[in-house]
């Protein structure tokens, strides 16, 4: 099938689908008339894109954790402590990596060894396993919406199931979870699946029912400079709006330094309006992930990390912010733990609900030169595909107009090494082949000579090891030790 931006015909979908629902046993219970009758009943409050259009509304920013394991009462138990002891607005269910790998055999192993051992045994939860009854069980155990998070290149059944289940929230996309999370997936498959993905979206709002859409921002989550992140965004954007999906949440991972990520945020959204301006009755939204990358072990400076992320969440005025917990570092958190990384990023939200962080030249600064360098990007993406965004991106990736840092992706050139500046902005130390005017590339380099001049060295690889590294050791910038 040749890959273009242009919407499916409802009988080429059918087609497909009859093939998707084939894919593992629980496919067949997928009946999606049936399915739009169950959303019709749903309360409003469990409807994601209601919630959300009316936090956009009032001004205020909700709050997710991630949170998911093996079995059906154990993870509906989670979810209620998070909600009820967390203060959780949204709730979330993490996926398994078996599924995200389309490898049920294993997820339906995984199910049984930690109903014999009386715990997961599984790192999310296995949703194409149980089916679309157990998703329902979920769902009619709780008062907020459900989102779907996973990871998963080929994400089409695990869409038909969590979404007939009742969940009105699918996070992913064909660039944002294959560069970070496969190898070997072609970009141009993965825009495919996730085309039905979106389609399918669609024909629920064809339908009358609201399934909000959310690209996973952070990407590989490390440093990756806002107009790279901004780019894959609002691409993923592009194509869900195509296919007909009407409620969508872009997303971005915190860098660390305030005035960036306030810059991010709100570039971000201005420049999603403008690029999405020819779809009708598109709501847009915005969600910030707290940090993605290493956390101090020591738990009381991990809950400065996580206050750091709720303050810049808060002075962004992010629609939604995603939490972590004090545990990071350590492995998968205890309940306990997760929520309390919901309770104090609530509590920064809340005292700063009120507040905003004033105009000034450094903001207005950064916000500019985020959208030349996304426009640079996009604009060139848009030439490569005489017009489609979706063959122009398979073509920026193989000529590197499009690359994320640090992704394991064969179809990435890797050639981008960003770096933090004196104030610990992420700054590009190689821009590689990215297609910036001379401006924007003068501006970098005098950014971390200035760096460079103030630590005695030359801007160079060693910078950016210390960067990955610095929060972690409870810093920002990684300084040389004097």
């Amino acid at each position: 099938m040749e890959l273009k931006n242009e919407k499916w015909s409802l009988d080429k979908f059918k087609e497909i689908r009859e093939e998707v629902l084939q894919q593992w046993p629980t496919g067949k219970d997928v009946d999606f008339e049936e399915a739009i009758e169950y959303h019709n009943n749903l309360p409003e409050e469990q409807i994601m894109a209601e919630k959300l259009a009316e936090a956009k509304e009032e001004d205020v920013t909700l709050i997710q954790p991630r949170a998911g394991v093996a079995l059906i009462d154990e993870h509906i138990e989670l979810l209620k402590f998070l909600r009820e002891e967390g203060q959780a607005d949204l709730l979330p269910s993490t996926i398994d990596s078996y599924t995200r790998q389309n490898n049920y055999e294993e997820a339906e192993a995984g199910i049984e060894e930690s109903r014999e051992e009386g715990r997961s045994m599984l790192n999310g939860f296995p949703a194409v396993n149980h089916g679309v009854k157990a998703c329902r069980e979920v769902v009619e155990a709780l008062d907020a919406p459900l989102q779907v998070r996973h990871g998963t290149p080929d994400a089409r059944l695990l869409a038909e199931i969590t979404l007939a289940g009742g969940f009105t929230d699918y996070e992913g996309g064909g660039l944002s979870y294959n560069i970070p999370y496969a190898k070997n997936v072609s970009i141009e498959q993965t825009l495919l699946d996730w085309q039905y993905v979106d389609r399918l979206i669609g024909y629920y709002e064809e339908n009358g029912i609201k399934i909000n859409r959310e690209p996973f921002g952070p990407l590989t989550g490390t440093l990756v400079p806002p107009s790279v992140s901004h780019s894959v965004a609002i691409i993923e954007g592009l194509l869900a709006a195509e296919q007909g999906v009407k409620n969508i949440t872009l997303g971005y991972g915190q860098c660390g330094n305030l005035v960036q990520d306030v810059a991010a945020l709100q570039s971000l959204e201005e420049l999603a309006e403008e690029y999405l301006a020819d779809y009708e009755d598109v709501m847009l939204t915005t969600v910030f992930h707290q940090w993605m990358g290493g956390f101090p072990q020591d738990e009381a400076q991990a809950f400065g990390v996580i206050s750091w992320g709720a303050a810049t969440a808060a002075l962004g005025k992010a629609t939604k912010v995603i939490t972590k917990t004090p545990h990071e570092a350590m492995g998968v958190p205890t309940k306990e733990a997760n929520a309390e990384g919901l309770r104090s990023t609530k509590q920064v939200i809340n005292m700063l609900r009120d507040q905003s962080l004033l105009s000034n030249d450094k903001l207005e600064e950064e916000k500019e030169m985020i959208k030349q360098e996304t426009k640079q990007i996009l604009d060139r993406v848009f030439e490569l595909g005489n017009g489609d965004v979706a063959q122009g991106t398979v073509r920026a990736f193989e000529a590197g107009v499009l690359d994320v840092p640090f992704a394991p992706s064969k179809y990435n050139a890797g050639n981008l090494l960003p770096a933090r500046d004196d104030d610990g902005a992420v700054r590009f130390l190689n821009h590689g082949n990215l297609p910036f005017s001379d401006e924007v590339v003068e501006f970098h380099q005098e950014k971390l000579e200035a760096r460079g001049k103030s630590e005695g060295r030359e801007p160079n690889f060693q910078m950016v090891i210390d960067d990955i590294y610095a929060i972690g050791k409870g810093r920002l910038v990684g300084r040389p030790r004097s």
